[in-house]
């Protein structure tokens, strides 16, 4: 999700970027800043609110101790009724920070400045192409029914275990998605970047300290 201090400050960059990505709605930014506002001015009131009722909460103490009675008692009804104002406004913050959410939510996310516009692949820039390209005209397919062929993947058995989207890899399939995260850290490792592999699994045992897993009662 964009961060909402990007539209603020690069609201073109934001705007030049999005129709790179072809995205239809561009008057939703304006809808963003405008609901930002208007929460933000709602906050300033909030926050002026809440100063005003800490200070006339401490001058209540001090009339109550002078024995100015009266004024303290109408300096409470002032409180309350700020805290009330107070409690309004902040079921309408949480309106506008719901709605401002919900818009951001629907912007792309930015492309690279180098990214060309346009609507079709042929409209892609190559950068670079490496070795030789195979013609597979007489016998393509698209790559769920390879996976199906060759049993390479499981989409219906990744979808019960985590939901759509995340397959099973199998057998060649599952060698092939291995080969592929190698080659991408031994590229980027080659280029500077340093592997890391923090753990992600602690069973008791470890936890412990121990090989052992403790007695339990």
């Amino acid at each position: 999700m964009l961060p909402i201090q990007l539209l603020r400050t690069n609201k073109e960059l934001v705007l030049e970027g999005l129709k790179k990505k072809n995205f239809k709605d561009l008057g939703l930014v304006d809808k963003i800043l405008a609901t930002d506002e208007q929460r933000r001015a709602l906050q300033v009131e909030n926050d002026n609110i809440a100063a005003a009722v800490n200070s006339a909460s401490k001058n209540i103490g001090q009339l109550m101790a002078k024995g100015e009675k009266d004024q303290a008692e109408a300096m409470k009804a002032e409180v309350s009724a700020n805290k009330e104002k107070a409690k309004a406004i902040a079921d309408q913050l949480a309106d506008l920070e719901t709605a401002q959410h919900d818009m951001l939510i629907l912007l792309p996310n930015m492309p690279n400045s180098s990214v060309p516009y346009g609507k079709t692949p042929e409209e892609n820039e190559v950068v670079r192409t490496g070795g030789t390209r195979p013609d597979l005209t007489a016998q393509k397919l698209p790559h769920w029914d390879l996976a199906a062929k060759y049993n390479l993947m499981d989409l219906e058995l990744g979808t019960k275990i985590t939901g759509a989207g995340f397959p099973v890899f199998i057998g060649q399939g599952a060698r092939l998605q291995r080969s592929l995260i190698n080659y991408f850290l031994n590229y980027n490792t080659e280029a500077g970047y340093i592997e890391y592999c923090p753990p992600f699994m602690v069973n008791e045992a470890s936890a412990y300290g121990t090989g052992q897993l403790p007695d339990k009662e």
